[in-house]
């Protein structure tokens, strides 16, 4: 069969599937479908990985690389989880001039579904006969039993049918299934219990039982599906596929070796705990190492997804009912009778009037709402049946690029990729299946002095043992836990987070009890170190100063050097002064250090300052917060005279304003002896004397009272201009 014919073929079978609404198992990248149904029928190439990268941000990149010969399919199994990941990042390699025919997965059907579109359903657990029923029509080769009688050996034909006969078992008679065979001589029978073996010669059968014997053999581990890699090409040649996909973060700890009389350099000791998660045994692979945060995420590529459209109904039209014409009489000037006429108007009045257009004809009834005709309904559920049935036809283009490969060697070496740093085991590494190992990638003395670090919101009375020391490994120090021997002695544990190469840090592991810290504050002072007056304003700068004294007694046998860890406020403008210089400076702390000797007691003082200024608006100060400000030793001449001038403008303003308040007090109290006055004319007669007194002395009151007002108005006129004569010039007074 030529090339052409067997992809011809195999279309026909995916065509026929479809339009059966059976589904498709398997979503392919490419429509090679002949290639993969060729590679079908041959064993399947295993590819071991050979070689992982790990990252500590929770992915890791796998390498699967062996040889191929021509057309080759290669078998991979997958989390249902990780087929996101796989379909995101995996790339593929012939390095033999061939190519990659299609890469297809599992879709995410029940197994059911996906059994029942092979051309053989091995859903239910179907018998040999059940097998052979699905089968009519197609060309076996049967072999028969030896003790068969008046059987040949082989027999090629195809089948018609199983059906069950009657056949004699001593007084008895039991039913024996029959298979029935047309073979070129004619019809045969053969007992099922007869056969000892039957092939299907067509190959595309061959291939549909293979696969999904195949799909049983992983429906027994519901979490996995299955990836096929389809290779095409001529000859023995290499490939490689890799692919990124979720994996645990690998650790590092340390063993930190400490000499005790201090004659050799510290020894660090570091270890990668690595983590086979796979279900695969590495062996023999190339294993990375990888410190960084690349980016990462997760996209559903995996399920099909669909873009909601618009349905579109085709427009109907009702057909036109046949025209019927009435007989005319023809006038003496050759027109039709009007009669007529007006009939045959009417005849199409009735059809509304036109042919074809959509203008005069009647349309179809327009469709109700939806939820009402039965006919919506079921179209509705026709489209949803179809969009169910699609899948995907192409995974997308290949994300992602191929890892570079390092060199193999006999221990790990580190290496710098920028934002990344790598350890590279150097030799082959081999771990079985959900396993862990341990591997060393860091075995260097370092550069590191003893010392005592004390912080007194960590510990208030003793320091802490520790170690000052200069990452000069020459690889990156991944964060991790840190134990410490002293010598043979276990000394303490400790964590380190990233340390670079050549820098510097601190580590604690234990108390020191051979040491005893007093943190004391000192006494403080606030000092005002100048006076300032700009536009009315006046600015005083304050300086506090502040002390802190550290009283330090070393009771051990040894001399010992002290970290002092100070509080870094230079956030809060503090300053240090009349203090030694610190070794170190990070953002919360300040490290003082000092040495002490055995037996010896020493007080460290840290002091510290820092400028507070405050400011007064002079229009909303008292006077007496005026004379505070001449008081002031730090304020200049000039600034106390104009003060001294402000204050007499000041004065000026209050006697006017004094006057004014005299004034409106004596109105008010005019008013107030009007009311009585009134009163008591109301109640008095006219004709008495005492009437009179107090009409008289109303008259005498009103004169005053237009006297008083008089003298208000000016007062106020005084007032005003005395208090904008006093703002003015504090709002323009500057030193």
């Amino acid at each position: 069969m030529t090339r052409w014919k067997k992809w011809a073929l195999a279309a026909g079978i995916a065509a026929v599937g479809i339009a059966s609404g059976a589904g498709l198992d398997r979503l392919t990248a490419t429509t090679a479908a002949a290639p993969a149904a060729a590679q079908d029928l041959k064993p399947a190439v295993h590819l071991p990985i050979t070689r992982v990268v790990l990252f500590n941000s929770g992915v890791g990149y796998f390498a699967r690389s062996g040889e191929v010969t021509d057309d080759a399919r290669v078998d991979l199994t997958f989390r249902e989880e990780d087929i996101n990941d796989l379909l995101k990042s995996m790339t593929l390699e012939d390095f033999g001039n061939g190519r990659i025919d299609a890469v297809s997965y599992d879709s995410r059907e029940p197994i059911a579904r996906t059994l029942a579109s092979f051309a053989i359903n091995l859903n239910g657990n179907p018998t040999f006969s059940g097998i052979l029923t699905q089968m009519r029509g197609e060309r076996v080769e049967v072999t028969l039993t030896p003790t068969a009688v008046n059987q040949p050996g082989k027999l090629n034909g195809v089948i018609v049918g199983v059906e069950k006969q009657k056949a004699p078992a001593g007084n008895t008679t039991i039913d024996v299934e029959v298979l029935n065979l047309w073979c070129a001589e004619g019809l045969r029978s053969v007992k099922l219990t007869e056969i000892q073996q039957l092939k299907f010669l067509n190959p595309v059968i061959e291939s549909e039982f293979r696969r999904a014997l195949e799909v049983l053999s992983l429906s027994h581990d519901t979490q996995k599906k299955a990836v096929s890699l389809y290779f095409s090409g001529q000859g023995k040649r290499k490939v490689q596929v890799g692919y990124v996909v979720e994996a645990p973060i690998w650790k590092t700890s340390y063993r930190l070796i400490l000499d005790k009389d201090d004659k050799e350099a510290p020894y660090l000791q570091g270890w990668a705990l690595v983590e086979n998660p796979t279900d695969d045994d590495w062996e023999n692979v190339r294993m990375v190492l990888v410190s960084g945060r690349p980016i990462s995420f997760k996209m559903d590529l995996y399920n099909p997804l669909y873009v909601d459209r618009p349905t579109e109904r085709l427009e109907l039209f009702t057909s036109l009912r046949p025209v019927t014409y009435r007989g005319g009489f023809r006038q003496q000037d050759g027109q039709v009778a009007q009669g007529a006429n007006r009939d045959k108007e009417m005849d199409f009045g009735l059809q509304g009037g036109g042919f074809g257009g959509g203008a005069g004809a009647p349309r179809a009834a327009a469709p109700a709402p939806p939820g009402m005709p039965a006919a919506d309904r079921a179209l509705k559920n026709a489209v949803e049946a179809k969009r169910d049935e699609r899948f995907a036809r192409e995974v997308g283009d290949e994300l992602g690029r191929r890892l570079a490969t390092g060199a193999v060697g006999s221990a790990a070496t580190a290496a710098n990729l920028g934002d990344y740093y790598q350890y590279i085991i150097q030799h082959p590494v081999t771990l079985a299946r959900q396993k862990s190992g341990m591997f060393p990638i860091v075995t260097k003395h370092i550069q590191g002095q003893r010392v005592s670090i004390y912080n007194q919101n960590v510990q208030k009375t003793h320091p802490l043992r520790g170690l000052k020391f200069k990452n000069t490994s020459e690889a990156y120090l991944n964060q991790g836990p840190i134990t410490v021997f002293e010598g043979s002695t276990y000394a303490g544990d400790t964590r380190i987070l990233d340390v670079n190469k050549n820098e510097e840090r601190l580590l604690s592991y234990a108390i020191d009890l051979g040491m005893e810290v007093d943190p004391q504050v000192g006494p403080g002072t606030q000092q005002i170190t100048s006076v300032r007056a700009v536009k009315g304003i006046i600015t005083t700068t304050t300086k506090f100063t502040e002390e802190k004294r550290y009283r330090i007694i070393n009771r051990s046998e040894q001399d010992r050097v002290l970290l002092i860890e100070h509080p870094n406020r230079s956030n809060q403008q503090f300053r240090l002064v009349e203090t030694d210089k610190p070794v170190e400076e990070t953002p919360e702390f300040y490290r003082f250090q000092t040495s002490l000797k055995s037996g010896e007691t020493k007080t460290f003082t840290v002091k510290e300052e820092r400028d507070v200024r405050t400011t007064v608006q002079l229009s909303n100060s008292s006077d007496d917060q005026i004379r505070y400000f001449i008081s002031l030793s730090q304020s200049s001449p000039a600034l106390k005279q104009k003060l001294h001038e402000a204050l007499t403008l000041k004065g000026q303003w209050d006697a006017v304003r004094r006057e004014l308040q005299q004034v409106v007090a004596d109105l008010q109290r005019l008013n107030a002896d009007q009311d009585r006055i009134r009163k008591n004319l109301r109640e008095t007669p006219p004709e008495a004397e005492v009437y009179k007194t107090y009409l008289k002395k109303l008259n005498d009151q009103e004169k005053e009272i237009d006297g008083l007002t008089a003298k208000q108005k000016e007062l106020m006129a005084k007032e005003f201009a005395a208090r904008k004569r006093y703002e003015d010039y504090l709002a323009n007074l500057s030193d």
